[in-house]
């Protein structure tokens, strides 16, 4: 348990089956939000044991990071005065990403064998956190997942702010059938990525809802995210089915 925002969290650490067996074998990382475990942390672990299994995306070591108040935790502040109204805890998404930066990266880079990457995964409100960090402190990690993200969060401001020159870590992008402006917010951020912007974005409407987003799309993320250079992946169904024309 590690304590911030005043309240004590589980951070979960689930090691590869063969990370005792090879102690000179290095692995990525997988930072996971709401990765309680009641929250995400065993569907998780079991995605990505399975996408290993069939050699879709590699094996990594999975961090498991709790959130007890999401909006507060997850989510800047907002102009909104409806989303004030509903959430007036929101605010926090700074000090609990300082938090993972200074406190809970630097534990897990000490004591497990890690590779030097390190990627950050969530859904929704913790999508919204993923394309915040990756656009206010892109270097924090080499790369990015955000799963049917909360866009809509304070008039789509996300999607508002200038990108600015060069290119960020790749990141994965997502949307199921949430519409509104959710979905401009989305679609007002892919037309803003930069030219060589290396990013994968899943269109899937049209099959998916909000609640069946995380675990029918991040076998896809962690491949993506984690591959393997297995070259028959399309003869099992595993096609990268996003637009990758950043790369």
């Amino acid at each position: 348990m590690l304590n911030a925002l005043d309240a004590e969290r589980q951070v979960n650490i689930i090691l590869p089956p063969d990370y005792a067996a090879e102690p000179d074998r290095r692995w990525p990382v997988v930072y996971l939000l709401d990765g309680a475990l009641k929250q995400d942390l065993l569907m998780g672990a079991g995605l990505m044991r399975w996408g290993a299994l069939w050699g879709r995306s590699r094996d990594a070591i999975i961090v498991g990071i709790e959130t007890r108040d999401r909006q507060r935790e997850l989510l800047p502040a907002t102009t909104d005065a409806a989303e004030r109204k509903r959430w007036p805890s929101a605010g926090e998404s700074a000090a609990f990403r300082a938090w993972i930066a200074q406190t809970v990266k630097p534990m897990i880079e000490a004591r497990y064998r890690h590779d030097g990457t390190a990627f950050l995964v969530g859904e929704s409100a913790a999508g919204h956190f993923v394309v915040e960090t990756w656009l206010s402190a892109p270097q924090t990690f080499t790369g990015y997942a955000a799963i049917s993200p909360s866009l809509q969060w304070d008039f789509e401001v996300l999607s508002r702010k200038p990108l600015g020159p060069g290119t960020r870590p790749p990141i994965y992008l997502s949307l199921a059938d949430e519409g509104g402006a959710t979905e401009s917010g989305m679609m007002r951020l892919l037309e803003a990525l930069p030219a060589g912007q290396p990013y994968c974005f899943s269109d899937r409407r049209t099959e998916l809802r909000h609640a069946t987003a995380l675990h029918g799309l991040l076998p896809e993320a962690l491949q993506y995210l984690l591959p393997t250079g297995v070259d028959d992946l399309d003869e099992f169904g595993f096609t990268l089915r996003c637009d990758k024309r950043g790369e």
